[in-house]
Formats: C-alpha cells, structure tokens, sequence
C-alpha cells in the first residue's frame, strides 16, 4: 500500500533568478541564474547530477518542446532529462518528477528547473493559442480575468458578502503583497500602493480592477533534490525535506454539471486534503508557518484561504482585513511578494514558491526573515476556476 513521501526526499540546494522584463537575456541566461545559485547552495559539482527535470509551459515561446535546452545550457553531464508541462502548476510538476524520482531510488541526486520567458512575446497576457474545435467552440475568446471574475460574483452571491467588503478585502490582498515584495530585491514589482490605488484603478473584469491581477514576467527557479541520508554525507545540518506533492485535475464536473456553485476551487479542496493527510498534518492552521499561493487575481488569493482550510467559509474577506495572512499575522502568505509582484513565468512560478519556503526555513530571507518558519505550504492553479490542475507541495524542516 502507498505510504507517501514524507521525509524520504530532501533539497540541498534552490536557486531562483530575478524575475521581470529580462529584455536582454534568453532563456538560458535566466536557467543558468538560477542553476549557478542552487549548485552553489547544494555544494556539489554538476557532475553529481543524475537526472533532471525542465518545467516550461509555453515551449514555443524561445525554450523548445524538449528537455534539450536544459541539458545544453547547463551542460549536464549526458543524463536522462525530461520536459514536462502542466499549466500554471509546472514548475511543481518539475519538481514532483524530480522529487519522486530520488524518493524511489530510481537516482541519487535529481534537478528540477522551470523557466518561462514571455516578455519577447509582446502580448499583454500570457499567450494563448488555438487548441482545436472542440475548445475553440466550448470557450470562444474566453479570458483568465472573465473567469476569475466569475469566481468573485459567485462567492459574493453564495455568503452574502457585500460588494464593499469583498473589494476592500481584495485590496489588502494586493496591498499585502507589495508592502512584501518592496523587502525583496529579485520580484519584479517593488512598489508600494494603497487600499485607494486599488479601488480607484481601471477595471478589467468587475469586479477586478487593474491592481487586482497579476502580471507577465520573465524567470526561471530551480532545486537539487537528494535523499537525507546522502544530505548528512553532504555535511548538510538544517535538512529540509519534502513533507507533500499532491495534485488534483479537474474531471469535467465543474464545467458541465450543475452541482457546483462557483464560488469555490475544487481541485484545491482535494489536493490540500490528500497533501494535509500525507504530511500527516490534523491542523493546517496550528502546522503550517508560511503560505505561497497562486494569486492570479486578489479573488483567487482570497477563495483558497478557505478551499485550503485555513478560512471558514464565507470568512476569508474578514480573516484578511483583520491581518491573519500579513507578514506578521497568524499564517504569514505571499511573503515574498507573490504572482502579484513576481509576474507569471508559468513554468517558473512553482518552484519560486518553493525557493521563498526554503529561505525561510533556513533563516536566509533577509528582511522579509519570519520569526518562525519550520514548515510551509506552496500551491498552484492552472487553468480556470471551473476546469484546471491544483498542485500542492508542504516543505519542512527534518523531523517537523
């Protein structure tokens, strides 16, 4: 019978590159940023490296359909390399390749590497290309903001949240997120903004307005993975390792049957279960120290505080204005600046997420250092509300 992973895999080393409008680097330059900073961390030569995984969504935009580009740009040693692809949740699904390989004894150490370069598109959003009739006719020109939009209406309509109350909440969402990012110098957007800047900004899909989504960026992200026991040999002390990998697609229930009020996040409820009952974690709210969601939108933030257990429902707009997800509140999210000042480099953004928790852990996240950070929870989003891939990672401390 499957008994999970927790504990039998940990990270020695994460490297993550500046993200933002990388305009005179390619790909490469950015998978190298980040590689260079985690063969560093994890104190090995590259030659170590068994086996690795390249996480890039969009492969037509400058990477490939290959795992070709990984292997050459950081000349891997002839191993085996794969690229994978997930939506939003491919740079966790990197690591889930990376992770289950090593936790099977398959190798000894393993890479997981997501990168994204989207800026050279010259497109406002992330890139969307026809998929073939069958999509084509189900959602004809439908937009990410439309549908999240959505997902706020539906909430609103379903706990009786007035309008002003869900705004507001929103606002501190992407208030919360730039007062963080300002303390870290590789997110993409470093500005503060008010509660007023929001609410007064241009609307894009009401009721999201301009500062209520996130933006497109260039980056890549990346972790070595290996077994504990090679960590000690490695003179490595303050082990972490990997407590969760869950994910959860989707199956069509949404999107065609009526038993689904909108206002939710399914494949979150799921996939954070499975991941709670494989960390064998009772209580995410007393367990978990930090938090990295997918904040696509300030509504997407603010419904997975529920769907995640960590909200009562119909809660989630008063737990956020009182300040449990700020910094210094009870369940620290997006300390690093999130999706909302990072941008989306899809294939990168889930083991950026990650790389925020392992700094953490370790005591090395500069200013934005949390008192207490032992063990976190990152999650992705793929897709939209009523049809898309939630994967979840929990990263601890050995033993926590």
């Amino acid at each position: 019978m499957a008994n999970g992973i927790r504990d039998r895999v940990a990270i020695i080393g994460m490297g993550c590159s500046r993200f933002g409008e990388r305009w005179s680097d390619n790909a490469e330059d950015l998978m190298l940023e980040a590689f260079s900073e985690a063969l560093t961390d994890a104190g090995i030569e590259r030659n170590k490296i068994e086996a690795a995984w390249l996480g890039v969504c969009l492969e037509e935009n400058n990477v490939g359909k290959t795992a070709g580009p990984l292997a050459q740009g950081l000349r891997l040693p002839y191993i085996a390399a794969t690229r994978v692809e997930n939506a939003c949740a491919t740079g966790t699904e990197a690591l889930r390749g990376a992770v289950y390989a090593v936790a099977s004894g398959a190798y000894d150490i393993a890479l997981a590497l997501g990168v994204e370069k989207l800026k050279d598109t010259g497109y406002g959003g992330l890139p969307v290309r026809t998929r073939g009739v069958v999509a084509d006719l189900w959602l004809p020109n439908a937009s990410a903001p439309g549908a999240f939009a959505q997902l706020a209406s539906a909430y609103q309509a379903k706990y009786g949240v007035s309008y002003d109350d869900l705004k507001r909440a929103m606002a501190h969402v992407s208030v919360k997120s730039h007062d963080n990012a300002v303390l870290n110098p590789k997110a993409h957007l470093r500005n503060k903004i008010t509660i007023d800047d929001v609410l007064k900004a241009p609307t894009v899909a009401e009721p999201l307005g301009l500062y209520d989504c996130s933006g497109v960026s260039d980056g890549a992200a990346c972790a070595i993975v290996t077994t504990p026991e090679i960590a000690r040999e490695l003179g490595k002390r303050d082990i972490v390792t990997v407590k969760s990998l869950q994910l959860a697609v989707s199956n069509g229930e949404e999107a065609q049957f009526s038993n689904w009020d909108g206002a939710s996040v399914r494949t979150a409820e799921v996939a954070a279960a499975k991941a709670y009952r494989e960390a064998g974690i009772a209580d995410p709210r007393e367990a978990l120290d930090l938090i990295e969601v997918h904040d696509c939108f300030s509504i997407t933030e603010l419904v997975l505080m529920e769907n995640l257990g960590l909200s009562d429902p119909g809660h989630a707009p008063f737990d956020i204005l009182e300040g449990r997800y700020d910094c210094n509140g009870k369940i620290p999210c997006q300390v690093d600046g999130g999706l909302k000042c990072f941008g989306h480099p899809i294939g990168a953004s889930g083991l950026r997420m990650v790389y925020e928790v392992y700094q953490q852990i370790l005591g090395r996240a500069g200013e934005r250092q949390l008192a207490k950070a032992d063990i976190g929870l990152t999650q992705n989003l793929g897709g939209h509300p009523h049809q898309n891939v939630c994967a979840i990672s929990i990263i601890g401390r050995l033993g926590a």
